[in-house]
This record gives structure tokens, C-alpha cells and sequence, in this order.
């Protein structure tokens, strides 16, 4: 270095690549949502939504883009500040982007808005007194098929219809109950009061309450078509139902959806698809499915689709109900006027969504959740084997067809979060790049697929993460999935990162009850919670440890809803763990029973409690077991989650308070089972961080 010139230094400092940085808290705001793409009619454009951060108003918004398909181009098409638009779809004649978005309405209505591909100010398709909730184009881009819900006549006069939650009163504030507040004479402003009282909520129905949407009245989601020429909209089916996912035929003359007509919709998950002719007003539809059990439930966010000939509809049938949320989906073809349908990926036992039918009506390709992936498959439309389309270990989470017979996906994996891409043969090709700049500013740590055995012998797949270039024995963090019915995958994961990034090798397992490996799989632990699943997570632990990679002395568990419920499965069954995080957790399963949302899911899989006892008590017994449990654990929830409510995280808070373990129970105000609020989501992050740093470094 002596005989180095200034010169010479100064050009070696200036020309200096920046170092990539390990990813943090503030990269939260960095990284960007994509989805839900649609490609128009000629096949040229392909608009997505984008979701972002404003740190400085803490929320987050979603906008729509559009990118070109040769990737040359990429423009905003919705940018207000505050607002928010999603589910973008071009009209069949390629003039026109509809959107779902309550921007401007005093209401908070999600409206149907109409944009000009050729620009301008989007404008509103109809004033309806309800909300938008779906909707879908005619292939002459006349009309639309909507799915609208009713007003709630209780919103204006009690919050509480909603879902709202009772704040805590405040000592001194007049208009807290139980506070006298100073006696206002009679008049105008006495009357006013009178109006604006609440009203009592009146509940009759067995599924009664939502998280999110509260306690539940008689409104309900009716399908209603909008003629764009003179701006009216009427309702096309009779009958006091919900109905879901409009798709109109080839030609044009009738709309498939989805509803559960039961005596009873609330006792069953026995949704069905129906047709209706396109000019009807208040008919009774017509029944093309007849499956005792889901036929393509709404919950998959996988559409119905027509054939090109309009003879037939592919779509998923489900489980039977007493398999609730367990069973396999399945790809099935029904006659569009009713009959017998063929299931054509029976013998699959693998999940199936997004059935695309190919331009000749010979074939189907469709996503395929297997072990760990999901990948995009083909099947003949009379039936066969299902051959990959593209290859590869990633996730596919979304499929759609355009002009030009072209394919656009949504595609993610460990070291991608989702973006939009272009399928041509096998091969996948960006067309959007919300995420390039940033990637390119941080180091992601490697993540590797793994295979454990668990006490009985049957493998167990997950994935490891760990900073690049560690060794040894690290501080290591289990975290489990929610669900059970799902599984962790090769998707981007920002929390392994995040953990990955403070020192911890991170180990995510796939217990029995996780979905990708087939019916037997995922309902190894039907009505038998926290069994099978809790050896099985250990096995994971034990690998990274036989492996010299996690420090048994230095391990941490968590999760979040059904992850955060087998963390405690696991610290009432196993001492080892340092400390644990459990979100959104139930332990007292008897608590949930009429206070939760799971009533049809309760009765069907444990029974009902005076019935069958010892079924919940067994999958109560981190509760009433407690006294096993002696690791410092973090209870999390949000105070309006009706999903799994916050008197289950309460019970557990306090048994455990009550016996003197070291634990603490943070509550979000106003948020649900999934927080929303940027700034809860970083604080959830950091009290991981916090409460594993103290315990496990």
C-alpha cells in the first residue's frame, strides 16, 4: 500500500461495488406485493396489482400496473395516495380495465370503476347500495356480472354489526358508559342523540359470527348484472343465498357461480355450482353439481371454467364434509346443463387449483400442490395422467390465459418473493420487476430443503435457513406453520430471512396435517391435534441438531394460528425449548366452542362438546396440562381476531402468569387474526427478535 498514489486510491474507492447488506426490520417498507395478473385480449399487456407500505400514514396500498408482454415497458395505471384498487381485469374488447376499489365513496362501498386503456380518470359503472364484491366481464363487454353485498342496515346506527370491539373507558371521558356526563337540555341536539343510539344486534343464525365481518345478520351476497349502457344493475337469481365467482359462458348467454343452497348453508360446506341464463331476472338457477361436499368452495379462489365450446365446466371438487377442511381437491368436468361429472385427478391424491382450459378444449392445465412446491401440470380433458408443464423447485401460485393463446403466472421461490412472469414452452420469463432493485441491495441467506424421520418412522419434509457461511452450532428457531392445512413451500419468506439475518438457523417443518403429501397425510391428526404433529416437529429439531447445525441448549419455537396452538402442543410436551412465541393461539378448545367462527368445523371434526368430551378435552390439554409447560413464552393476538379470539390467548396468558413462568401477552388494537397495520406487523417482528435474543443469546 506504500507505493500506491492518491490517484490510484481515490479510483479504487469511487469504483468499488456497494456491498449487498443482510436484510432488516426497514426492508418491511421495502418489499413490494404482487398479484393477481390478467393479460389482455391481445395478448400484448398484462396488468397486476402492487402493494406497498407508507410509513409515514402507516397502511398500505395496493395500485395497478400493466407490462408490456415483451418485457420492453412497465406502467402505473392508479397511484392516489390513501386509496387502494385490486382485481383488475381487462373487458373482452380490449378498451376498457375494470377494478374494485372504495375510493371516494363516503360509504367505504368497494365500487366497480372503469378505466380507458387510452388514459383518463376512471369513472364509477353504477351506484349500488351495497359492495362490490366480484365480478366478471361478457365477451361482448356489454355487461357484467356482479357479486354485490347487501348494505348492513345496522352499520350507521352500531358499529358492533360490524365486528367492532369496546374500547376500555377512559377515566374522565363523558362519553365513556357508566360516566355521568353533564345533563343536555332537550332540543335539537337531544333528538339527535336519540337517532343515533344503538341498536340491539339480533343473532339467529348457527354461524353467527366472521372474523373480520363480525357478528352475522341476514345480509348476503346476491349476483346481479350490470347492462354498461344505461348504467342499472338487477338481480339475476332468487332465494336468500350467498353467491360467489361469476364466469360467463363463450357465448355469452349464461353465467356459472357458486353458492351452498342447503335448507341451511350455515351446517355445511356443500357448495355447488349453478348456471343462469344472462337475461334472467330473479330465476331459479340451474344445478349443474351435485356432490355431497364442496364443489369448488370459494375459499380456493380457484374460478370455474367454461370449455371453449361451452358444453362443459371443469372445476374443484372438494372433500366430503365430515373430512372439512382435510379433504383433497380435485379436478372435475361437469356437462354445463347438469349430469354426472368425471373426475379427472382422482388418483392424484394432491391438491389441484386454477383449472385453464387450452384453446382446443383438449386439455386442462391446472396448479399441483405437491410436497413442499407447486407446479403447473396438464391434463387431458378425458382424463390421463398429469404432466408438468414447467419444472423446477418453486411455487406457481396463479395462472391465467390471454390473447394470442399466451400464459402469464405468478411464480415465487426462496431467494424470489412473487412476481409475474411470462410461460413460453417451460419457461418462465419476468415481466414485472417490482422487487429487482431491492434484491440487489441485500444478501439472502441460502435456504435447503430437508428430510427427517419422525418417532414412528415416517418422513417429515421442511427447510433450513441460515445466513451463508455459517458454521457450527447455531441458536436455532422451530416455526410452524398455520393452518394445519397448508404447508411451507419454496416461496420467499421475509420472517426466515429476518431470523436467518440476526444469527438464528431457522427450521420449518411440515407435520402430519400439512398438505403436499396426499389425504392420509393431512388427516393423520383429524380430531387428534397436537398427536402425530408434535413428534414430527421435534424430528426436525433433532436433524439440525444430529447435524451439528442448531445448539440444543440455544432453541426457540413459534408460530402463528394453528402454529402458534402446536407451539403449545410442544412446550407441554417437550422442556428443551428456551423460549417460545404463540400467535393467535387456542389451547382451551372448549373456549372456542360459540365464541369463535369454527362452529361447523368443531361440530364436524370433534363433535359437540356435551357429546364428546374427552375429544376436546384431549386437544385441550396444553391448558389443562399447563403445569408442564416451563418455557418463557409470548402470547400475541390481535383484539378484533373472532377468528381465533383473543380469550383463548387470555386463558393461556394467565395460566401460565398465574404459576409464575416467564411470559407476556402482547395485544393489537383493532387489528384481526391477520394483522394489517405496517407498523404491528414490524412491531410482532421486532418482540420475536426481542424476546428470543434474551433468552436464547
Amino acid at each position: 500500500m506504500r507505493g500506491l498514489h492518491l490517484g490510484a486510491l481515490l479510483a479504487l474507492v469511487v469504483t468499488a461495488p456497494v456491498l449487498a447488506r443482510p436484510i432488516g426490520l426497514d426492508d418491511l417498507a421495502r418489499l413490494k406485493t404482487v398479484g393477481a395478473p390478467a393479460i389482455d385480449p391481445a395478448g400484448e399487456w398484462v396488468a397486476y396489482t402492487v402493494g406497498s407500505v407508507d410509513v409515514a400514514k402507516d397502511r398500505s396500498e395496493t395500485h395497478i400496473w400493466m407490462s408490456r408482454w415483451d418485457g420492453t415497458r412497465s406502467v402505473q395505471l392508479t397511484a392516489r395516495r390513501g386509496e387502494s384498487e385490486s382485481t383488475p381485469r381487462f373487458s373482452p374488447d380490449g378498451l376498457t380495465i375494470a377494478f374494485i376499489s372504495s375510493r371516494a365513496d363516503e360509504k367505504e362501498r368497494d365500487r366497480l370503476w372503469l378505466m380507458s386503456r387510452d388514459g383518463g380518470e376512471a369513472r364509477v359503472s353504477a351506484d349500488l347500495a351495497g359492495s362490490v364484491v366480484d365480478y366478471a366481464w361478457s365477451p361482448d363487454s356489454k355487461r357484467i356480472a356482479l357479486i354485490v353485498a347487501d348494505p348492513d342496515p345496522a352499520a350507521a346506527s352500531n358499529a358492533a354489526a360490524q365486528g367492532a370491539v369496546p374500547q376500555p373507558p377512559r377515566p374522565g371521558d363523558p362519553e365513556t358508559p357508566g360516566v355521568q356526563p353533564e345533563a343536555k337540555a332537550e332540543g335539537a341536539g337531544a333528538s339527535k342523540d336519540r337517532e343515533e343510539r344503538p341498536k340491539p344486534i339480533v343473532i339467529d343464525r348457527f354461524h353467527f359470527k366472521q372474523d373480520i365481518d363480525g357478528y352475522l345478520g341476514k345480509q348476503r351476497q346476491r349476483l346481479m348484472l350490470l347492462d354498461l349502457a344505461t348504467g342499472t344493475a338487477h338481480r339475476m337469481t332468487s332465494g336468500d343465498f350467498d353467491e360467489h365467482m361469476p364466469v360467463f359462458s363463450p357465448d355469452g348467454s349464461r353465467i356459472a357461480f357458486v353458492s351452498n343452497r342447503d335448507a341451511d348453508p350455515d351446517r355445511s360446506f356443500n357448495f355447488d355450482l349453478f348456471t343462469v341464463a344472462a337475461s334472467a331476472r330473479g330465476a331459479e338457477p340451474n344445478k349443474v353439481t351435485r356432490f355431497a361436499g364442496a364443489d369448488n368452495d370459494p375459499d380456493t379462489d380457484s374460478y370455474p371454467a367454461w370449455s371453449p365450446d361451452g358444453k362443459q365446466i371443469a372445476y374443484l371438487q372438494g372433500g366430503p364434509d365430515e373430512l372439512v377442511y382435510f379433504g383433497m381437491r380435485t379436478l372435475a368436468v361437469a356437462p354445463a346443463d347438469g349430469g354426472p361429472a368425471r373426475l379427472l385427478t382422482g388418483r392424484l391424491d394432491r391438491n389441484v387449483s386454477n383449472p385453464v382450459w387450452s384453446a382446443d378444449g383438449k386439455s386442462i392445465r391446472l396448479i399441483v400442490e405437491d410436497d413442499g412446491i407447486q407446479w403447473l401440470g396438464r391434463v387431458p380433458a378425458t382424463g390421463g395422467a398429469v404432466t408438468p408443464v414447467s419444472n423446477g423447485r418453486r411455487v406457481i401460485e396463479t395462472i391465467v390465459a390471454g390473447g394470442k393463446g399466451r400464459t402469464a403466472v405468478q411464480m415465487t421461490d426462496p431467494m424470489r418473493p412473487s412476481e409475474i412472469y411470462a410461460l413460453e414452452g417451460g419457461n418462465l420469463r419476468p415481466l414485472s420487476r417490482q422487487n429487482e432493485a431491492w434484491l440487489k441491495d441485500v444478501t439472502l441467506a441460502p435456504v435447503s430443503e430437508t428430510r427427517a424421520k419422525s418417532a414412528d418412522g415416517t418422513e417429515v419434509g421442511g427447510f433450513l435457513t441460515r445466513a451463508a457461511g455459517a458454521s457450527g452450532p447455531q441458536p436455532a428457531l422451530l416455526r410452524i406453520h398455520g393452518g394445519p392445512t397448508s404447508q411451507y413451500d419454496m416461496r420467499f419468506m421475509f420472517e426466515w430471512q429476518l431470523f436467518a439475518a440476526n444469527g438464528y438457523a431457522v427450521i420449518a417443518s411440515n407435520p402430519r396435517g400439512s398438505t403436499g403429501r396426499g389425504l392420509d397425510y393431512a388427516k393423520a391428526i383429524f380430531a387428534a391435534w397436537g398427536s402425530v404433529d408434535v413428534p414430527d416437529v421435534l424430528a426436525a429439531v433433532d436433524d439440525a441438531v444430529a447435524r451439528g447445525i442448531a445448539d440444543p441448549a440455544r432453541l426457540g419455537v413459534g408460530g402463528w394460528s394453528y402454529g402458534g396452538m402446536l407451539t403449545n402442543y410442544v412446550i407441554a410436551s417437550d422442556t428443551r425449548f428456551k423460549a417460545a412465541t404463540s400467535g393467535a393461539s387456542i389451547s382451551n378448545v372448549l373456549a372456542g366452542y360459540g365464541t369463535d367462527q369454527y362452529i361447523r368445523e368443531y361440530e364436524l371434526e370433534l363433535g359437540k362438546p356435551w357429546e364428546t368430551p374427552e375429544t376436546w378435552m384431549r386437544v385441550s390439554y396444553p391448558f389443562f396440562q399447563n403445569q408442564k409447560i416451563v418455557t418463557p413464552t409470548l402470547f400475541l393476538v390481535g383484539q378484533q381476531d373472532w377468528n381465533v379470539p383473543l380469550i383463548a390467548t387470555e386463558q393461556m396468558y394467565q395460566a401460565l402468569k398465574s404459576r409464575g413462568v416467564d411470559t407476556q401477552m402482547i395485544i393489537y388494537p383493532g387489528e384481526h387474526h391477520g394483522l394489517k397495520r405496517p407498523s404491528f406487523v414490524r412491531d410482532r417482528l421486532q418482540r420475536y427478535l426481542d424476546w428470543y435474543a434474551a433468552r436464547l443469546k
